[in-house]
Parts: C-alpha cells; structure tokens; sequence
C-alpha cells in the first residue's frame, strides 16, 4: 500500500517538475527578445516621474468616445512583506521594481466611467510583473482585479458588482504577457527590423467586468516606423493576436522608447499629447 502511495506521489512531482520546467522553458522564449537592463538607466534614479498625456478613443456603447488617457511610469522599491513602496529604505527585503500607472475618465450620455489601471514591473524583468491592480468606477458600481505573481501563476483575485461574477480567483500562468502591459514591454524590445516571435497574450483587463479570461496564441513583428510619425523616427510592432485581430504600437527609436501612437482592433486608439518628467505627489 505504501509503494502505491509513493508512486502515486512521485508521479505527482515529476508531472509538476515538467509543467514548471515547461513554463520556464516558453518564458525564456520570450524574454530573450527583451532587454533585461532597459530600466537600470540613470533616468530612473532621478527621483521623477514620467508623465505622459495622449489623446484617447474607445468605443463605449457602440459609440467612439475622445478622453485624455494619463500614463504615469516610474520607479519604486517595494517591500516583500506588503508587496508595495516601502516607507522604511533600511529594510533588508526591499527589490526596485516599475509602477505604470494608466487613468482614463471616459464621459457618455448617462454618467462617466473611471478606469485606473497600477502595474508593476521587475526591474530587471521588463516582461513580466511582480503584480497588477485594476478598478473601475460608474455609477452603477465598482469592480476591483488584482493579479498577484506567484512565480508559476499570477493569482487572480477579483470582486465585480455583476451577477455570476461576485468575488473569486482564477490562475494565470506568468509565461503570459497581458495586453495592458504592452505600452511599457514593448519599449524594452530588442529592436530590429524582422525581429518576431510567438507569445501568449491575455486580452486587456481594463474594463468593469470580469468576463472569460481570453488568451490568444499572439505573433508579434517589428518594423521601421517609416515617417509615420512626423519628424520622428520610430519601431513599428504589430501583433497580431488572431485573424483580423491585430493592435500597432509605435515606440521612439531614442531611449527611452516613448510610445507616440497605438491603435488596437477594439478601438483603444493613442496618440501622444505631451510629456514631462516631474514628482507629481509633491504638493
């Protein structure tokens, strides 16, 4: 009886042991089309944030409405103990990581819609995050999604106000890079003209529903910008999630890589307004 149970065990391990090693193995597929030191600049240790404003459209009641979208990025050092910016610099448990912020206030006919979107990257690890939080808030209620890194998953907590929502979990494997991400990821590439490869993209979570976790088998490819952006020269990266589903960023060949442009197949459209580098929480 006993040799059964330790069989049934041991096959237990291997088959985690191939499902870790397997995930590790599609992340480093990945990753090695990112610059790991894209953060570790003397830009991000300056004690500022870089505010960018762009021009927005997204399509809310089958109808495009124009807002301004605020991307706020900029570095941090969290603690392991809350996972958030520590107050206490001589903790031994701290790890810098890089806050991207994203806040929209859309206006419709009836009332408005908030969104304010808190992602967190690894410092040394531009693809993938330590966690993320999202909210939304309308007059009909609120809902709240925090995704938590657990080295093989991010664990997904959630509490919607819709009906056979409510409040849950669900399980993310990290080897996935989420659509939200992609404005801050994308500037770490390794660009090169034909530079492409494969991911696993989780359709974008900025919304006030939970709904079905879509993930899409994704290609992404880069390209010369060619003058789409006057007096600029840019990468172009295209990806393409399935058929007739594909989103365009274009991303500053400087450093550090502003996105000047995005247009994605659901109508989340951005264009650069302006941008400044300023301690926006000093009053």
């Amino acid at each position: 009886m006993k040799f059964y149970q330790y069989l049934i065990i041991s096959i237990l391990c291997i088959a985690c042991t191939n499902q870790s090693n397997s995930n590790q193995e599609k992340s480093s597929a990945v990753s090695q089309n990112f610059n790991k030191e894209w953060a570790n600049n003397k830009l991000w240790y300056d004690g500022l944030a870089e505010v960018a404003i762009y021009d927005a459209q997204r399509i809310v009641y089958k109808k495009q409405r124009n807002f301004e979208y605020t991307y706020i990025t900029v570095s941090e050092d969290f603690n392991k103990e809350f996972r958030v910016k520590t107050d206490d610099y001589k903790r031994k448990d701290l790890y810098k990581v890089m806050k991207l912020n994203a806040f929209a206030s859309i206006k419709t006919e009836n009332y408005p819609y908030h969104y304010l979107s808190s992602m967190f990257f690894y410092f040394d690890k531009p693809w993938e995050m330590d966690k993320m939080t999202t909210s939304s808030q309308e007059w009909c209620g609120n809902t709240f999604k925090e995704y938590l890194n657990e080295k093989n998953n991010y664990l997904m907590s959630y509490n919607s106000y819709f009906d056979e929502e409510g409040d849950g979990e669900q399980k993310i494997a990290t080897e996935t890079l989420f659509e939200d991400q992609l404005s801050y990821s994308l500037r770490s590439l390794k660009f090169k003209e034909g530079l492409n490869f494969d991911a696993k993209i989780l359709e974008s979570q900025i919304s006030n529903k939970v709904g079905k976790l879509k993930i899409y088998n994704a290609k992404l490819l880069v390209a010369e910008g060619n003058n789409a952006i006057p007096e600029k020269a840019t990468w172009k990266v295209t990806v393409n999630l399935e058929p007739n589903k594909a989103n365009v960023y274009y991303f500053e060949k400087a450093y550090p890589n502003l996105l000047f442009k995005q247009n994605t197949w659901d109508g989340i459209n951005l264009t650069l307004k302006k941008t400044s580098r300023y301690a926006y929480w000093q009053h």
